[in-house]
């Protein structure tokens, strides 16, 4: 295949685009959630010592970590859905145009 008329086709183009910007999205909310959490650590770790209800053992820390996990989580299977929805759909389309 020639790649100069793969890198010059327009479904080629918006592949691109929409798959850079999606990962560069999902990748800065992840980064800003996760730099807020350990910025939390290093000023405020008194914050998240705090235990959930008085005299529970399970602090607000280890709940925090546990949604910052999960958060990962969602943030890959947003990723999943619409790499496997609108992504594939394009994907597909430059593959029937090239052809």
């Amino acid at each position: 295949m020639d790649t100069e008329r793969i890198a010059s086709h327009p479904l080629f183009r918006r592949l691109s685009f929409e798959r850079r910007c999606l990962g560069s999205i999902l990748a800065v909310t992840m980064a800003g959630v996760y730099f807020s959490y350990i910025l939390t650590v290093a000023f405020r770790p008194g914050l998240l010592g705090i235990p959930i209800n008085e005299g529970a053992v399970l602090t607000w820390g280890v709940v925090a970590g546990a949604a910052l996990l999960s958060f990962g989580f969602l943030l890959t299977a947003i990723y999943v859905v619409v790499a496997n929805t609108r992504l594939d759909a394009l994907s597909q389309r430059l593959q029937e145009d090239l052809l």
